[in-house]
């Protein structure tokens, strides 16, 4: 039971990652924590084995580089779509930032039609792609963006990073950019560069011969608890223990030797198994 930081390349899914890292560690039980583009490219938490199950656990605010270009908009709201020109870009960098900035915070976001999410179990990218012209009415959802920076702006063309919370889709933020400007704008790249406690300066290339198996209890931002022997024969058969760490807020990550024994909650000042590993 362990992650894996893995930088995803562009040009596949988040899924051919998975198939190519079971082919690879010989293993079926893999998840991830959130799909990427194929466009895109960079972080991907991966969980092996038993760690599948810890992938609610984990700390998903997101962190991406994203390439803008200014004075048409997509189908895709990226590269990959069909473009329409609008119009020349005609703003300065003073007016880009303060643009931006309004983005900032708790905003609503509608997402792209050309999306995962589903509606009437069908993902809209299903649906956009057979019948592009179908007006699939798409609910808005309250996204939280921390931060936003310029890093590099010239004529049609800027480069910006976003910290953000798990959730939003930095294509979208890109298109409604364009649209508060007033000469469209779609998204030609991107880069997740962080995801939770997995930073792309420490993520192993798909194609490396060996990966970097990381510990949940190194990754997983929640409160631990070293177990006595008698408190790990408890909690193995399902009991509670006291509140000797005097926790006021779970899960709580149960430990033996730097293992994890269990994911715990807290209940009547009582500290119950809610997922058990046998310290794996």
């Amino acid at each position: 039971m362990y992650f894996l930081n893995i930088n995803k390349p562009k040009g596949i899914t988040s899924f051919d990652v998975v198939r190519v890292l079971r082919k690879k560690l010989g293993i079926k039980q893999i998840g991830h924590s959130g799909t990427l583009d194929p466009l895109a490219s960079g972080v991907m938490q991966v969980a092996v084995g038993n760690a599948t199950k810890l992938l609610d656990y984990l700390d998903s605010d997101k962190e991406y580089i994203a390439s803008i270009k200014f004075g048409y908009v997509s189908t895709t709201f990226d590269e990959e779509g069909e473009k329409t020109f609008v119009s020349k870009p005609d703003f300065n960098v003073d007016k880009l930032i303060e643009t931006m900035n309004s983005f900032l915070g708790k905003t609503k976001q509608i997402p792209p039609k050309y999306s995962a999410i589903k509606v009437n179990g069908k993902k809209l990218c299903d649906i956009a792609r057979k019948n592009p012209d179908n007006d699939i009415e798409i609910a808005s959802r309250e996204i939280e963006i921390y931060s936003i920076e310029l890093i590099e702006f010239h004529n049609d063309f800027a480069k910006i990073k976003v910290f953000c919370k798990k959730g939003t889709y930095i294509r979208s933020l890109v298109n409604d950019i364009g649209q508060k400007l007033g000469c469209g704008a779609y998204m030609t790249d991107l880069i997740r560069t962080k995801a939770g406690n997995f930073m792309i300066e420490k993520a192993d290339l798909l194609d490396s011969d060996n990966y970097s198996n990381l510990n949940p209890l190194d990754v997983l931002n929640l409160s631990k608890y070293e177990l006595s022997n008698e408190e790990y024969g408890k909690i193995m058969n399902g009991n509670f223990i006291g509140n000797k760490g005097g926790f006021i807020n779970s899960p709580i990550l149960l430990t033996k030797d730097y293992k994890l024994v269990s994911v715990a909650i807290l209940s009547d000042n009582l500290i119950k198994p809610k997922k058990t590993f046998k310290g794996e």
